[in-house]
């Protein structure tokens, strides 16, 4: 095996160029291999020390995060805690703390898990994936870039090296559940992810949602806003939200759980998201993760 140390994005891309494959946290490709999933790759370039995809910043457009930001880091940042809640929530709920603090956001956007915390939020956000190679750089979308379980749409030479996340309008919450059956790494069973927009009178003026581990890609539900707008984020409102959810869920059977129970639990986990959504888009403070401020799953 060939293993090399990026000081620059340029050194780093050049190695991919050369057929490398790169390493920040390292949580998914070591457990991926221990697990017979995939062989190590011949050649690996560690990015971890390029600082500067490590950044949270704060634009007039909105929010940028380095790829190489971790969920330690995300789920203290005071802007996202503040104005992205749910990534906030997700982070706080990868793995344990080891994992939070080498896991990276580029490696788990790359991973292409279904059942990735972080990726509903980013999801209902809007996010926009930053990949550069040498001969370029582009932007894409998260349904363009997921296609399907562990694979994306970027090329072999192409690098992830940001998140970009649209400025939040005013009157907006967000949050992320899941159910869990342990506190500490865990994979999500299923969860979901909302963002609410409440016009001046309270009523919905936005909803979105997103489901984890309940298709081959993590799916944003349709149709929600044509159904929701200027509704009052009630007990109707939030059944509406739940059946749609359940609908559009297309789950497996496994060891960890049956289709029917998950296309059930679904829809409970995306009614509690939207309903913690509008309670933080009407100004009340839910602690972080929402999990753990509603009692959701695994007591310790």
């Amino acid at each position: 095996m060939s293993f090399t140390i990026a000081t620059s994005i340029e050194d780093a891309l050049a190695a991919l160029a050369a057929g490398a494959r790169p390493v920040a946290g390292g949580s998914d490709l070591v457990v991926g291999a221990r697990h017979g999933k995939a062989p190590l790759p011949d050649s690996i370039v560690a990015i971890d020390r390029l600082s500067e995809l490590s950044t949270i910043t704060l634009t007039d457009d909105g929010l940028r995060i380095g790829a190489l930001a971790t969920h330690a880091a995300m789920m203290l940042d005071a802007t996202i805690v503040a104005s992205y809640s749910a990534l906030a929530d997700a982070s706080a709920l990868v793995g344990s703390p080891a994992t939070r603090n080498v896991g990276t956001l580029g490696g788990n956007v790359m991973n292409a898990s279904p059942a990735m915390d972080t990726g509903a939020p980013l999801l209902v956000f809007g996010a926009m994936v930053e990949l550069r190679s040498t001969s370029g750089t582009r932007s894409v979308s998260l349904p363009d870039l997921w296609v399907g379980p562990g694979s994306t749409s970027a090329a072999a030479d192409e690098l992830c090296i940001a998140l970009v996340l649209a400025k939040r309008p005013a009157r907006s919450g967000s949050a992320y559940v899941r159910l869990e059956y342990r506190r500490a790494m865990e994979i999500a069973v299923v969860g979901a992810a909302a963002s609410v927009t409440l016009n001046d009178d309270g009523t919905a003026g936005h909803v979105a949602v997103a489901l984890t581990a309940v298709a081959p890609t993590i799916v944003a539900v349709g149709g929600l806003d044509a159904a929701l707008i200027g509704r009052p984020v009630d007990e109707d409102t939030l059944a509406a939200v739940a059946r749609a959810a359940a609908e559009q869920s297309a789950p497996i059977s496994d060891l960890r759980a049956s289709d029917s129970y998950r296309r059930h639990c679904v829809g409970v986990m995306a009614r509690r998201a939207v309903e913690a959504a509008g309670r933080r888009a009407g100004g009340e403070a839910i602690a972080i993760p929402v999990n753990r401020a509603y009692g959701i799953g695994a007591s310790r």
